[in-house]
Formats: C-alpha cells, sequence, structure tokens
C-alpha cells in the first residue's frame, strides 16, 4: 500500500475527468487520474461517434479516449488503475480517498468526474446489440438511423425527448410504455402526441432484443402485453432505451449536497460543490445535456476553478505569514 499526493486529485477519466487533467497539468497542478471501474467513460462503450468538434469523418469512442489520455499523460499527467472506496472530504483540504487496491490517495484539491451510467433493461439481447440497433442516447446515436424504423422504450421526460428529437432523423418513431399513460410532463406530452411521426404502443414490456450482432444487427423486439399477457414482436432497425441514468455519487451521499436523483450539486455556471476546493464535472452533475464535449468543458471549467482555489489559498497564506 501506498500514499499518493497531488495538488490535483481527479476520480474518473471520462471527458470530463481528462480534460481537466489536461488543463490541470498545463497549470503545474500535476494531476493524477484514478480511473475507476471504466477507464474511458461511456465513450468506450460507444462505437462511432459523429458529432465531436474537429473530425470530418466518424471516428470511434475508444480510440478518441485513447487519445485524450495520451494528451493528457503527454502533458505531466498519472494515470493510476485503481477503484476509490472511500473519501473524506468532511474537514476540507487536503482531501483524502482510499482506494480498492488499499493506496491512499491525497490531493490539495478534488475533481469528481465519475459520470453516470444509463439504466438498462437487462433483458435477452440487449448487451449483445449494443451498438449495432440498441443504443441509449438518441442525441449520440440517433444519426445513425436516418430514414429507418426506430422505436423508444420508456415514459419519462427523457423517453418522450428522445421520441421528439429522432423525428429529425426518422419518419417513424415508435415510443414503448409498460403502462397506460406516461410520467413524462404535460407539455412534452402535448408535443408528443401532436407530432405526426410518432406513434405509441401502450401497456407494452420489452422482453428481449430480436437480431443478430454479425449480420445487421437490430431487427426488431419481443414484447408482451403487461395487461393480456398476449406476446408480440415489433419490427424496428434501431431502438432506444430512455428509462433514465444513474450518476455514480454513492461515494458521496452524506458528504456532498445532490438533488432527489443523486446528482451532485452545483454552484450555478459553475462546478463548484457545496466544499470549497471540490469540484464536480461532466455527467455526475449534467442531468441535461449528457455530451463528451459538454463533459469536456465542464471539466475544463473544474481545472480553471481549481487553479484559482489553490492561488487564492496560497495568497492567504502568504498574507497571513507577513501579517504575522
Amino acid at each position: 500500500m501506498a500514499t499518493h499526493t497531488t495538488k490535483m486529485l481527479i476520480i474518473g477519466s471520462g471527458p470530463a475527468g481528462l480534460t481537466a487533467a489536461i488543463y490541470g497539468a498545463r497549470a503545474g497542478m500535476q494531476p493524477i487520474v484514478v480511473q475507476g471501474l471504466q477507464p474511458g467513460g461511456q465513450l468506450t462503450i460507444t462505437t462511432d461517434v459523429e458529432n465531436y468538434p474537429g473530425f470530418r469523418d466518424v471516428i470511434q469512442g475508444p480510440w478518441l479516449m485513447e487519445e485524450m489520455q495520451a494528451q493528457a499523460e503527454h502533458v505531466g499527467t498519472r494515470m493510476l488503475w485503481d477503484t476509490i472506496v472511500e473519501v473524506d472530504i468532511a474537514g476540507g483540504s487536503p482531501f483524502r480517498a482510499r482506494g480498492d487496491s488499499g493506496d491512499e490517495y491525497v490531493g490539495d484539491v478534488l475533481v469528481i468526474a465519475t459520470g453516470a451510467q444509463a439504466k438498462w433493461l437487462g433483458v435477452p439481447g440487449e448487451e449483445a446489440l449494443g451498438g449495432k440497433g440498441v443504443s441509449a442516447c438518441a442525441t449520440c446515436d440517433g444519426f445513425f438511423y436516418r430514414g429507418k424504423k426506430v422505436a423508444v422504450i420508456g415514459g419519462g421526460n427523457t423517453a418522450v425527448e428522445e421520441a421528439l428529437y429522432l423525428t429529425n432523423h426518422s419518419d417513424d418513431v415508435t415510443l414503448i410504455h409498460r403502462r397506460g399513460e406516461l410520467r413524462a410532463e404535460k407539455i412534452l406530452q402535448e408535443r408528443l402526441f401532436a407530432h405526426p411521426k410518432i406513434t405509441v404502443l401502450w401497456d407494452k414490456r420489452v422482453d428481449a432484443f430480436l437480431g443478430d450482432p454479425l449480420a445487421g444487427g437490430l431487427t426488431g423486439l419481443a414484447l408482451t402485453d403487461t395487461r393480456t399477457g398476449e406476446t408480440s414482436e415489433f419490427a424496428c432497425e434501431g431502438a432506444f432505451v430512455a428509462i433514465g441514468h444513474a450518476p455514480s455519487t454513492d461515494l458521496f451521499k452524506g458528504k456532498l449536497a445532490m438533488d432527489e436523483n443523486g446528482y451532485l450539486l452545483v454552484e450555478p455556471g459553475t462546478p463548484k460543490t457545496s466544499i470549497p476546493g471540490v469540484f464536480a464535472c461532466g455527467d455526475v452533475m449534467d442531468h441535461t445535456y449528457r455530451q463528451a464535449v459538454t463533459a469536456a468543458g465542464t471539466g475544463c471549467m473544474a481545472a480553471l476553478d481549481a487553479e484559482r482555489f489553490l492561488a487564492e489559498r496560497e495568497f492567504v497564506k502568504v498574507k497571513e505569514a507577513v501579517a504575522g
């Protein structure tokens, strides 16, 4: 077991964490990134990326994250493979964290970039057809289903928003919900019901995703009527699971302010959490946009604010020393 000390400790290695590391390293903070269970974040399970600025052609999510990591390391970031299991932040800076390995990590500032995970149905075919017709992000992948028949699974705001968004690419969008009414806000429901490209299938549970991941991908869904028990198949080329996201914030329950869904609360327009010197960036604090580019932007903000925090603290120390 070892103790790793740094000016900037970053938990999480997706676009937010790595961008914070790049900016932090360039500012001389010699950041340490603890990579976590999914190094590279959600983009490592995304195949085609077509909306990240700077690339005319489709790029691969894992490749993009490898490049970000290489850039972070090139400017002085230390990447450590461990999973944080405990944090001590109540006493203020320096902040301490313990890894699953038993190692301790100490940082003058802490950047939380642990992200969020899409909730999945957990039914047959879902994992095998991921990226081959099954997705959890319409704004990420909807473009690949231009002119195709698609389905959205869910009944809350996320599902309705995804269905409405997909009408930009498809003329045949079906929302599938296991109940007879939606949970989404009324104004969203009104827009959904009024849209000529959207059909709603009520009282239907998705039991499986059908198709061959090696030969054409998704071909349809196996459904069960939740009232009658009758089974059926629904043909489609794309299916978007939209039953919400779960932020990875269990480590910080009772330690940092969160909203009712577990997302970390930050000072509006900043990545500042309820504890000075602790910053949150990316999907762990953003339940609205959830894009790689917005995550990277908040990672930049976290690093810049972290640098200011340390500079101000140093100024106060010098001032107190002179006055003493």
